[in-house]
């Protein structure tokens, strides 16, 4: 079947640049493997009109509202290759499904790598994170860990004493002197012991057998784009210490013609209302492509 756009990914992005598109009438094919990014988190925080919903509610009911204009469809699956044609692009879901459209929108997120810890992964998203906009205010002004697992964990620190007390575990990471000295001006303290485990609530127990009790832990993840198809279709990606993501121009444009990318894929540091903006502005700028190409 031929499609007017393929967006790959449905979550907060995807839906969002879907939206445009299906009110312009146009025929709308929303592909995905069903893995939002914050699935490990229960509420969703900061979006306006939306803070303290269940954030898997937050997706269902987008959903429900993009599905039910006439010109937009869905398919569950994983993208296997997407192929460039002259006219546009082939996308392979399995060996024998093929779909074609005129423009390609990747909204497929992002994988979170995060540090080699014991009890850390079981605890993303719950009581470890990586947003303290969407996360720390509920953590009541309480006592707050950051583990230093790249250059970014400094700046993280230096934001969080808003939110409570914070402590920086270094963890073996080197952090400069004058970075020492603008964390003691923030009021952050440093703890040089490496952690041994996560245990408890979100308590750290270090090497030496001390363990410090926290309401909860800031960690920077390594952001990773786990679809082999997106290097192969030639998209520049920018790389710095979080990770890497595809580079967009302002109307999120990709650096190949015809493909545009939204969401946590294409912004390092993202959250629910900027993925919504950015799959906003992918849907409209995809739309005005089909027009004035």
């Amino acid at each position: 079947m031929h499609y007017d756009v393929v967006i790959i990914g449905g979550s907060y992005a995807g839906l969002s640049a879907a939206m445009p598109l299906a009110r312009a009438r146009r025929k709308v094919l929303i592909i995905d493997a069903g893995q939002r990014r914050n699935r490990f988190a229960e509420y969703s925080h900061g979006f306006l009109t939306q803070d303290g919903t269940r954030a898997s509610e937050i997706a269902h009911i987008a959903k429900q509202q993009v599905l039910a204009y006439p010109t937009v469809d869905w398919q569950d699956g994983k993208v296997r290759r997407v192929e460039k044609l002259e006219t546009g692009f082939a996308v392979c879901i399995d060996a024998t499904h093929s779909i074609t459209a005129r423009r390609l929108i990747i909204a497929t997120g992002i994988t979170d790598r995060l540090p080699d810890i014991t009890g850390l992964a079981e605890r993303w998203g719950r009581t470890v994170f990586h947003c303290p906009y969407c996360h720390g205010y509920e953590l009541d002004q309480g006592k707050i860990g950051v583990i230093a697992s790249s250059e970014h964990a400094a700046h993280l620190a230096m934001v969080l004493p808003d939110w409570g007390e914070t402590l920086l575990f270094l963890n073996g990471y080197p952090v400069a002197d004058q970075i020492k000295h603008q964390l003691q001006g923030r009021g952050v303290s440093t703890e040089t012991q490496f952690i041994q485990e996560i245990i408890g609530h979100s308590d750290v127990l270090l090497e030496d057998g001390r363990v410090i009790q926290l309401e909860g832990i800031f960690v920077s993840s390594q952001c990773t784009i786990a679809q082999d198809w997106i290097f192969q279709l030639g998209c520049e990606i920018e790389h710095n210490a979080m990770g890497g993501v595809i580079k967009t121009n302002s109307i999120k444009e990709t650096t190949v013609a015809g493909i545009f990318a939204c969401g946590d894929v294409a912004r390092l540091g993202g959250s629910v209302a900027l993925a919504v903006g950015d799959g906003s502005m992918a849907g409209i700028a995809a739309h005005r492509s089909l027009i004035f190409a």
